[in-house]
């Protein structure tokens, strides 16, 4: 009698288990054959820029170091950090007093070299005893023409002083004194994939950006193209020179760089119809096919305000789901509401 008790106590509790379960299967077949309504869009190919973006760093044109060969006192620098300077003016004085003792040594040899002439005309001295002093004169020469030069330094070109590393009455050693560096052109070094190795030349014309000045755009042109593929990267150094008049490119800006290398008919799609695979970098979109949602990976190419460039995965005339595709999986049906095209 217990266990029939029992029995009859837990039926309710069973019929309610069976009906739940009855009901779950339902609201599932009825998810199942639910269409998701889509909108679509029929691929269309257009001309496209073909546009290869680069980062780099501003570099001046030209930089020299102003040093003495041998190190010295520093009496005078004339010129400061900011200064513009043009190609052969003075920049700094070093201590003459060696070039003044060598100065007066000549100036002694010169002398003795008047009274052997006057020797060896009534055959006082030998003829190699006038060349042996001829050539210490030489010698005196050659050096006091490089103490000249290391005495008085000047500029070999025109640019802005962008470094001094010491002050008048210290010694130079190991620093140079000056930097000079040439901004009028600029120039800007980037390392492009070997892929495009066949379509760089030279005077090529190329834009660069500057993030710190803005939106403004440069012209440039290729001014070098390293003939060597690194094998770790594969991609080769080229040179890109920049007019600057009004010096507003600096040396150490972050530099922007688009290079075209012409257009191709390519696919153009709303980048809203492109997802992104969960754990890679594969992109795909769905194409509406007889009622289905078939899953399509692609290539992107350039981004083009609200779209992409397709480079491939898609064809002419295929219709792509454009809304509604957040979900899909392949060969979900789907209903098309809407074609953007009509």
């Amino acid at each position: 009698m217990k266990t029939s008790f029992n029995i009859i106590k837990c039926a309710p509790l069973v019929a309610v288990l069976l009906l739940a379960s009855c009901g779950g299967k339902e609201s599932s077949t009825q998810t199942e054959t639910e269409k998701r309504k889509v909108t679509v869009e029929e691929v269309q190919v257009v001309s496209v820029d073909q546009l290869a973006k680069f980062t780099a760093t501003v570099e001046a044109n030209l930089k020299n170091n102003i040093a003495p060969a041998m190190g010295g006192r520093i009496r005078n620098i004339l010129v400061d950090v900011g200064s513009p300077v043009s190609k052969g003016q003075k920049l700094v004085e070093m201590d003459q007093t060696n070039l003044s003792q060598q100065q007066t040594q000549l100036s002694t040899l010169k002398r003795d070299h008047e009274r052997y002439l006057e020797l060896y005309k009534v055959g006082g001295i030998s003829k190699q005893q006038l060349d042996q002093l001829e050539s210490q004169i030489q010698v005196m020469e050659s050096m006091i023409a490089n103490l000249t030069e290391n005495t008085t330094l000047i500029s070999p070109i025109s640019g802005v002083v962008t470094a001094r590393n010491y002050d008048p009455g210290d010694v130079a050693a190991q620093l140079p004194i000056l930097v000079i560096e040439n901004i009028n052109p600029v120039k800007v070094l980037i390392n492009v994939s070997e892929t495009y190795y066949q379509q760089v030349s030279k005077n090529t014309p190329v834009q660069i950006q500057a993030d710190a000045i803005g939106d403004q755009t440069f012209e440039g042109k290729i001014s070098v193209i390293y003939p060597t593929i690194d094998p770790i990267s594969h991609t080769f150094p080229v040179e890109i020179t920049v007019n600057n008049p009004n010096s507003i490119l600096r040396p150490g800006m972050f530099a922007r760089v688009t290079m075209n290398f012409g257009t191709k008919e390519h696919p153009v799609i709303p980048d809203r119809a492109v997802q992104k695979q969960v754990g890679t970098d594969e992109r795909y979109v769905f194409i509406e096919k007889g009622g289905k949602a078939v899953y399509t990976k692609v290539e992107l190419g350039t981004r083009l305000n609200d779209k992409y460039e397709i480079v491939s995965g898609l064809n002419e005339g295929d219709r792509i789901i454009v809304d509604g595709s957040a979900g899909l999986i392949d060969g979900a049906e789907v209903e098309v509401v809407s074609n953007i095209n009509q």
